[in-house]
């Protein structure tokens, strides 16, 4: 199992090509936690925003994507995607593996925590902060993959994720660094 994993791209066209043709390539399937085409009124304009190339991007993609409603997404991005917004969350049972996305910006931590128990979750996505986090909790690992173009971390720089076998990796969005690993 290979599935790539990115949230808050905000129409950032160039830094999704990077990733894909880095890291995203080899994927069974792709999950997008929200935030896809729309950069949001509280975040600058980004140098490389270019929403109707990356929405392209997206619609020419030959890898499946699965993606979440994020608080920026609107309804207009589904006429210009070819893939379904799920809202307010996606669910899927890959492998065994009980996968839960949501772009999480109206979820407490206790609610995700209940989610994640209702459905079993082994892994619970969510995106909104631009910053990744990565850590288990009873049997549930909580992922945030970050922005790959809009972070932010301290340190600025962008991340994705990735899930290859059963370890999670969150990714440096240039150098492919490793910074965060856990196994589920």
């Amino acid at each position: 199992m290979n599935i790539g994993i990115i949230s808050d791209t905000h129409g950032c066209a160039k830094t999704w090509e990077t990733i894909y043709d880095k890291y995203f390539t080899q994927c069974d399937f792709i999950i997008h936690a929200g935030d896809i085409l729309y950069h949001g009124p509280r975040n600058d304009i980004p140098a490389e925003y270019n929403p109707k190339q990356l929405a392209n991007v997206l619609n020419d993609c030959p890898i499946p994507i699965i993606a979440a409603c994020g608080n920026c997404d609107a309804e207009v991005d589904s006429m210009v995607l070819n893939m379904p917004i799920q809202s307010p969350y996606a669910y899927m049972v890959v492998d065994g593996l009980r996968i839960i996305a949501t772009h999480g910006h109206n979820l407490t931590d206790d609610a995700k925590k209940e989610m994640a128990i209702k459905f079993k979750a082994n892994l619970f996505i969510t995106g909104h902060t631009h910053v990744a986090v990565l850590e288990k909790n009873n049997n549930t690992v909580y992922l945030n993959p970050g922005s790959p173009a809009m972070s932010k971390r301290a340190d600025g720089l962008g991340t994705f994720a990735r899930l290859t076998g059963d370890t999670i990796e969150v990714l440096d969005a240039m150098s492919g660094q490793v910074l965060m690993s856990e196994r589920l």
